[in-house]
């Protein structure tokens, strides 16, 4: 199961720092950058999640992700396009895969992903994007559809919003500007975490 609160940021010094607040799933996504420092923030941000007992999910950089021995990475349908999907199961890496709409999820579900990402559930600053809000009522529909496999909830998901995301049907909400654009990140973080503990599933 994923846990409930899912940190994204684009740096490994953004997951140093936030990290000890209680992070136990954090994806990162660099954009833009030379592959000699993607490379690198990816072995950071590994060697970091691992000293802590969280899960790194790296965005997009699939192969990177394999050189590095990571176990999740995330792609969105973009990414679908040029990924090796073979490759990437054979190295054993987990997939989640990001939906906006009914054939996006069709989509989505022929990887049999380990997650999949819906959103934005509200509207978001981090990014333009060519869909409208989906709203809660569109998370009950995407997990009634999916089962048992684990639904993130992405897009303009503040604290006072997650508990409703989280009880509108996904099993973790995604944030990015809620906190790394907060006066007090650690703080904001910590707080995320006691709002989503309740959440929490087992495994079993």
């Amino acid at each position: 199961m994923l846990d409930p609160f899912y940190l994204i940021v684009d740096s490994a010094a953004w997951i140093e720092r936030l990290l000890p607040c209680g992070v136990r799933l954090v994806q990162l996504r660099v954009k833009d950058a030379p592959p000699a420092r993607i490379a690198a923030e990816i072995a950071e941000a590994k060697a970091l999640c691992a000293a802590a007992g969280a899960q790194l999910v790296v965005n997009d950089y699939w192969r990177e992700a394999i050189d590095a021995g990571c176990d999740f990475v995330h792609l969105g349908q973009t990414d679908l396009d040029t990924a090796d999907l073979a490759a990437i199961r054979r190295a054993g890496l987990r997939l989640g895969v990001s939906t906006h709409d009914e054939a996006e999820l069709a989509r989505a579900l022929e990887t049999k992903p380990d997650y999949v990402a819906l959103g934005p559930i509200y509207p978001t600053i981090l990014k333009q994007m060519d869909f409208a809000p989906q709203g809660l009522a569109r998370l009950g529909e995407w997990k009634r559809k999916i089962g048992e496999i684990p639904l993130v909830g992405i897009g303009g998901v503040t604290l006072e919003r997650v508990e409703g995301v989280l009880k509108a049907g996904a099993d973790s909400a995604a944030v990015v500007t809620d906190i790394t654009l907060n006066a007090d990140p650690e703080r904001r973080a910590r707080d995320w975490v006691k709002a989503t503990r309740k959440f929490v599933r087992s495994a079993a």
